[in-house]
């Protein structure tokens, strides 16, 4: 009954792990979570001013399948002022979020035998996308000495001629780790005189806490060329539930067949999503950003010397995103059996590493409370403890 293209699919661990601690908690069970990459911050005021002014002015019939117009420009805006890309509105189109943004770019450009090069450990949904257009993933191992970066030569070795794209993520979900400029200028080098198209997802581009951010496609006009630059306000102002992102390339036929996808499948956004997003866009919430990003600062400090504490635990302090990749290799070479049983006997929820394709670590989400990350980690210290006892 069902396609062969569906049963390749398989269900987010990230959301599958999440919702069960949620049912947990709703038995009455003293679940903490640090599965779901979602800030614990509300969405800024100005934000949600947009969006009942919207509401009000009846703001809610169909729009431009690509995105009203004043949205758009201030996508375009930011992309200027804040990384230096110049775009026409041609080249810009929103989706429902920047997961939905890569399934139509996936979908466009994707066919039967491309191979797609994603460095591991990767966002849980880059490879299923692969698969389910047909794709072939070809994964380029990273490991903590490199601060999980792939380096020119790996990225070399693994190009083919069926390599169709590589999709890098700056900062990492699930390492929080950075590309410098540098670096990517050194994969640029690599990529020059291919037809390879550079995915670069940077949803997570507001929360830096050491280095600088560089956007991929800034870094030379052949990477401007073949970059698609994908971004979103999920994180950076706490729009998870709002469903915006977007994506930008020089190449508008692309844009154009996204568009065309786009048209036949979800149409246009939600309205009032797309009126909300504009102050999220355009300088108005940075306030709010800025004081997020401290707050996200601190939690990361205090968890990464907690952790760190612990013998058989070690983790990289991330530069950032707001995840820690936690190496449990001393511990367990298990982490799906590693995260069910410390939800079981503790009753903490982290994702194994497993499901980022990187055996032997747990993603552990601090965008929550620092109450709730010290006990967290108390009870992790005692279910290790214990583990090797």
């Amino acid at each position: 009954m069902l396609t062969n293209r569906i049963n390749t699919l398989s269900e987010s661990i990230t959301i599958a792990i999440t919702t069960l601690a949620q049912e947990l908690k709703a038995e009455g069970k003293d679940i903490l979570s640090f599965s779901a990459g979602e800030p614990d911050f509300g969405t800024p005021q100005v934000i949600k001013d947009a969006a009942i002014k919207a509401i009000n002015e009846d703001f809610t019939k169909y729009t431009a399948v690509d995105g009203i117009p004043e949205l758009k420009k201030a996508v375009a805006d930011k992309l200027k002022r804040d990384n230096g890309l110049i775009y026409a509105p041609n080249q810009i189109i929103v989706n429902n979020g920047a997961k939905h943004s890569l399934f139509n770019l996936f979908s466009a450009t994707i066919d039967k035998g491309d191979e797609v090069i994603i460095p591991s450990p990767y966002w849980v949904t880059y490879p299923e996308l692969v698969k389910y257009c047909g794709g072939t993933v070809v994964e380029i191992e990273t490991h903590d000495y490199s601060a999980f970066k792939i380096t020119p030569e790996q990225l070399k070795d693994a190009i083919t001629p069926k390599t169709k794209m590589l999709v890098l993520t700056t900062p990492s979900n699930p390492t929080g780790s950075i590309y410098s400029k540098e670096e990517l200028v050194a994969i640029a080098k690599v990529l020059e005189g291919t037809d390879i198209i550079v995915a670069s997802d940077e949803m997570y581009e507001k929360l830096i806490y050491d280095g600088t951010f560089t956007s991929a496609a800034a870094v030379s006009d052949d990477m401007f060329k073949r970059t698609v630059t994908i971004n979103g306000l999920s994180k950076s102002v706490a729009m998870t539930g709002w469903r915006f992102g977007y994506m930008a390339a020089y190449d508008s036929e692309l844009i154009k067949a996204t568009k065309k996808l786009q048209s036949q499948s979800t149409s246009n956004i939600n309205s009032i999503t797309q009126r909300a997003a504009i102050p999220g866009l355009d300088g108005s919430a940075d306030a709010d950003i800025e004081m997020m990003r401290v707050q996200f600062k601190v939690r990361r400090d205090e968890a990464v010397e907690l952790f760190n504490a612990i013998d058989g635990l070690s983790v990289l302090k991330p530069d950032g995103a707001f995840y820690l990749f936690v190496n449990i290799k001393e511990i367990s070479n298990d982490s799906l059996k590693f995260a069910k049983d410390l939800l079981a006997q503790k009753e903490v929820a982290v994702v194994p590493g497993i499901g980022f394709g990187s055996e032997g670590y747990f993603r552990f989400s601090f965008a929550t409370d620092i109450k709730s990350i010290r006990t967290g980690i108390k009870r992790i210290e005692e279910f290790v403890k214990e583990l090797k006892a």
